[in-house]
């Protein structure tokens, strides 16, 4: 897979679907999660449907550049999230994250693009959104939630397992794969699919160090309540009832916020994309991007 060094000074890996005469449409992941759960499959189904799909490595994370050494202050950036202080220094925040995104748009010639992300992806959309409000054609922001604390925070079990003691070796992690299935959709969970899953990620890369920096990324980076209120872009949010991470009040709130944003509420989704739910989510983004397509053409900024 090809590697972008970008404005940010990080190197991300990437790769790409479809045609890029093709309305781009760039897929974030989310918290300590490679671009490979972005099925392949599920990335040529948009590709089949006329958009040109990006996914990539975030930083700290799969194979692109990773900050070795750096210490971030975890439970500072936590305290400050939940009493409304400023952060402690961190060695990144969401905002670096989304400028990442930005520069890989750059690099692949990409003036404007569909933002759609999962998670901590959810939350680098936003941000993107945000800071970068004429690169975005629309947003999808799939559970996730807007940086405000008294929303969308994990339920006990799934608190436990992100918290709790992490794997260090290959068999360990293979064998903590049903940890992750406390908040996975319930009508779809497969055991064995998760650990061969949790093989393949492993063997990619394995690099627990990232996920503080990434965490206090995301806590340190504060609400974006009053921003998101001034977004005008056509929005799609999408949860799911199943979904112990990040609670559906998450993305309760951030429809909320956003003018004119739409949400999709999927009784059988958790917080991840089970192949059952490939067709609901497809149609569905589709139809959200070529609408916002149409506007843009009207616009005159296509």
């Amino acid at each position: 897979m090809p590697r972008a060094l970008v404005a940010t000074g990080m190197e991300l890996e990437f790769d790409t679907f479809g045609s890029p005469s093709d309305p781009a449409l760039l897929l974030i992941m989310g918290f300590n999660v490679q671009m490979t759960a972005w099925d392949e499959r599920f990335c040529q189904l948009f590709a089949d449907a006329g958009r040109f799909v990006i996914r990539f490595d975030n930083r700290d994370c799969g194979l692109s550049t990773k900050l070795d050494g750096q210490q971030p202050d975890l439970a500072g950036a936590m305290m400050a999230a939940f009493a409304g202080e400023p952060p402690p220094a961190l060695p990144y925040t969401l905002a670096d994250m989304a400028a990442d995104a930005i520069g890989l748009l750059d690099h692949l010639g990409v003036t404007r693009a569909h933002i759609v992300g999962a998670s901590m992806g959810g939350m680098i959309a936003q941000v993107i959104a945000v800071n970068h409000r004429d690169r975005v054609i629309s947003l999808v922001s799939m559970m996730s939630q807007p940086g405000d604390p008294e929303v969308g925070q994990p339920a006990p079990e799934a608190a436990a397992s992100i918290f709790g003691p992490q794997p260090t070796t290959r068999e360990e992690y293979i064998e903590s794969a049903p940890r992750w299935m406390v908040w996975q959709s319930k009508k779809y969970r497969d055991l064995d699919r998760m650990k061969a899953l949790a093989a393949r990620e492993f063997d990619r890369s394995f690099y627990p160090e990232g996920a503080p920096r990434q965490l206090a990324a995301i806590y340190g980076s504060g609400r974006r309540d009053a921003e998101l209120r001034t977004l005008d872009v056509p929005t799609l949010v999408i949860h799911g009832r199943d979904d112990t991470l990040i609670t559906p009040s998450g993305g309760f709130r951030t429809a909320e916020l956003i003018p004119g944003a739409h949400l999709l509420y999927l009784a059988d989704m958790g917080h991840d994309l089970p192949e059952p739910l490939w067709p609901v989510l497809v149609d569905a983004i589709i139809s959200h991007t070529s609408h916002a397509n149409s506007r843009a053409v009207t616009a005159g900024k296509p």
